[in-house]
């Protein structure tokens, strides 16, 4: 016997059983994005490698340590896709959408990130994510915030709570880029060797460090709230007064700085307390200068993406019901004619009625074995086709949720019966 080929470890199967939380968020999701106008974008899944090593920032865990990245026949560097932001902006350039206009647009699909598989944090991983292009007034980030929690209540999740902060802009960090300097400049022994290494190129990401031994030294290292520019301080104030005026509650984080370097401004996370350790659920903000480091030009920009496992996860773990819709009817076939009748009784009743569900059973059964997995599927009537159905024209109807006999009845009468059931038809 050959042996097992086995996943490739941190890429994930979404088998059956777990694919009806997967469609709800994503069919939610889209109604929800067309809603606000948004329309779906689709980008490619490899991109060249110069596209994040300029955008997401070459000091950041993602570049130097979680791409997949290798050079392709040509030997030219591409790399996985491990976040949607920078590829949306590229597909804008690339195609002329971003001149003199704006885009509202989402995307969804696989991201690759090479880090330590566990629950919730894969290496295959999937995100939905909303971009907004050309707005530069508060309103869109406090709508975009809006859209997110109104997300939550529309898929029935009750656990999440946003946190909020500002960057401000390059210009108003360079003040408190040498404020973090001086601090933890005066604490090199407690540093590790990222944080030493950061101290020199980006001091700010040492404040999204994961690493417990620092939290207490990050906790009371300078805030950067305190060196805001007057424009930045103002957009924010407004964002805050938006979302307080249709009652989205929120939190001030003033360590919160996301973990990629083209985030200014208006930054936020929507966590949970449901899912251990990977509480981060939704993650966004504003990227006004991300266009122009790409080469466009100077393009105010907001979005967010969220994880589609964990919400999916979130979903299971707040009572939400996992099970695949149920089968409406099934249909039981016995002998040559009924199973060649079968095939035609089948679409022709998927013509008549869109949206039913219907089975078919395994021909090569015996009727007692369809009959029990017509009674394990969930359907509320069997139809059956036998050589005698055949014969007589007719179907054989038996409910099979209520105590009632077996009926024959034309195709006619088996559509208006379907018809008026309180099935899943849509």
């Amino acid at each position: 016997m050959a042996e097992l080929i086995q996943p490739v470890r941190g890429m994930n199967d979404v088998l059956p059983d777990d694919a009806p939380l997967w469609d709800r968020l994503e069919s939610t999701a889209a109604a929800l994005f067309a809603s606000y106008g948004y329309r779906r974008i689709r980008i490619p899944v490899l991109e060249r490698t110069e596209l994040f090593s300029r955008s997401i920032g070459e000091d950041t865990d993602v570049v130097a340590k979680e791409m997949y990245t290798f050079e392709d026949r040509n030997g030219e560097s591409v790399t996985l896709r491990p976040e949607a932001t920078a590829g949306v902006v590229r597909a804008g350039l690339s195609n002329g959408l971003l001149h003199n206009q704006q885009q509202k647009l989402w995307c969804s699909g696989p991201m690759f990130r090479y880090e330590k598989p566990q629950k919730g944090r894969y290496r295959q991983f999937h995100q939905l994510s909303v971009e907004a292009l050309g707005f530069a007034e508060p309103e869109i980030d406090a709508e975009l915030i809006a859209l997110s929690a109104r997300l939550w209540k529309e898929l029935g999740i009750a656990s999440a709570a946003l946190e909020m902060n500002s960057l401000g802009t390059p210009e108003s960090r360079v003040g408190y880029r040498q404020a973090l300097v001086e601090y933890f400049g005066r604490h090199r022994d407690a540093l590790d060797e990222d944080s030493l290494r950061r101290l020199e190129r980006n001091p700010l990401r040492i404040l999204d460090s994961k690493n417990p031994a620092l939290r207490e030294l990050i906790a009371e290292a300078p805030v950067l709230s305190g060196y805001l520019d007057d424009e930045s301080r103002a957009h924010f104030e407004r964002v805050q007064q938006l979302l307080g005026d249709v009652g989205v509650r929120f939190t001030l984080n003033p360590r919160l700085v996301r973990g990629l370097d083209y985030y200014s401004r208006t930054v936020f996370e929507w966590l949970t307390d449901k899912l251990g350790a990977q509480s981060a659920i939704c993650s966004g903000g504003r990227y006004d200068g991300l266009v122009a480091q790409l080469g466009g030009r100077e393009t105010p920009a907001v979005g967010w993406a969220l994880g589609v496992e964990r919400i999916v996860e979130l979903q299971r773990a707040e009572g939400a019901d996992g099970s695949e819709p149920r089968t409406d009817v099934f249909l039981i076939a016995a002998g040559d004619a009924g199973r060649r009748k079968a095939f035609k009784v089948v679409e022709e009743l998927r013509d008549r009625l869109p949206g039913l569900r219907l089975s078919i059973g395994s021909p090569a059964a015996g009727f007692k074995a369809q009959m029990r997995r017509a009674d394990k599927s969930g359907a509320r009537y069997a139809l059956i086709l036998g050589d005698a159905e055949v014969a007589a024209d007719r179907i054989g109807v038996k409910p099979l949720r209520e105590e009632r006999p077996q009926e024959l009845m034309t195709l006619e009468e088996c559509t208006r019966l379907l018809g008026a059931a309180p099935l899943g038809i849509e």
